[in-house]
């Protein structure tokens, strides 16, 4: 009896399964193919400032698969700490900044301002570092759309000044910093501050390297930044930039929100490829915009 009923029942187990591999050889029909919905997302190119090998704070692009503000954000400060989970994205020569462990309590934006809450990890940061990791924070983020400064609190204290240099911080913090500063100053009259984009490249890659100068002069800033692309940067040798000495900045037109550039037609006398004609753009276009706050720079012929 108990052998018939074991019987019976692998006799239909057998049965069913055979029927389910069965329905799986049969092709699903064009009405089934069509309710089928798949879901993915799509990494976007998004601009963050790491440290390059030369330790300066470099532009380069990663990929960030959020949607919205706050979660660019939390991504991009995921990129930005030593030893993270995204190690992968980040090119081999460049380096996260913000100390190892540190977490976020919190993140909130209010109008154009990220208020971002770190952990005391926060405050390991080696000395020499902390106005980089200023830098790298505030010109990754003000890359966000929509955002224009960040307000950073640390185990719940506003941040007010670096940990190791004890230097006042502003409340807010914008560009107004600057990036991988130089001074040239002799009083503080007259201070003009610009911020150049030089061209850099490693491993046959080209990324961007600003610079921001403070000095005393009365110059215009549209004709320092160009007269400083058709300089060698005194900073460091391996800064490119391709603007050569014959180089004229004929006419210029700033309205409300972009510039109009007019050069010679010498802007590219020399240029070897079309890419380099690109890379020449893209740097006076990041400048302006950084210096004169515009969102347009167009090229007038």
């Amino acid at each position: 009896m108990i052998k018939n009923c074991v019987k019976r029942k692998l006799i239909i187990t057998t049965f069913a399964l055979l029927i389910f591999l069965i329905t799986l050889t049969f092709p699903r029909t064009e009405e089934e193919i069509k309710n089928v919905t798949i879901t993915y997302t799509e990494a976007k190119p998004s601009p963050i400032y790491l440290l390059n090998n030369e330790e300066f704070v470099s532009r380069t692009d990663v990929s960030i698969k959020s949607e919205t503000t706050i979660d660019q954000a939390k991504e991009i400060l995921e990129i930005l700490t030593i030893d993270n989970a995204k190690s992968a994205y980040i090119p081999n020569f460049f380096s996260p900044i913000l100390p190892k462990n540190t977490k976020i309590i919190s993140i909130d934006i209010q109008d154009t301002t990220l208020k971002i809450n770190f952990s005391k990890e926060f405050f390991s940061i080696p000395k020499g570092y902390e106005e980089k990791a200023l830098e790298c924070l505030v010109y990754s983020l003000t890359e966000l759309d929509g955002i224009d400064g960040i307000i950073l609190y640390v185990d719940g204290s506003m941040l007010e000044t670096l940990p190791n240099s004890n230097k006042k911080l502003p409340p807010l913090l914008t560009r107004d910093i600057g990036i991988n500063k130089v001074y040239d100053l002799s009083g503080l009259k007259n201070v003009t501050k610009t911020t150049t984009y030089y061209i850099a490249k490693e491993e046959d890659t080209s990324y961007y390297i600003p610079v921001t100068l403070l000095e005393n002069t009365e110059k215009d800033k549209v004709e320092i930044i160009i007269e400083r692309l058709k300089t060698n940067p005194s900073i460091q040798t391996n800064l490119i930039s391709y603007l050569t000495a014959n180089t004229e900045l004929t006419n210029y037109e700033i309205l409300e929100s972009e510039i109009k550039l007019s050069f010679s037609p010498l802007l590219y006398e020399g240029l070897a490829s079309q890419d380099i004609e690109e890379e020449v753009k893209y740097s006076i276009s990041l400048s302006m915009q950084d210096t004169l706050n515009v969102e347009n720079v167009t090229f007038v012929e």
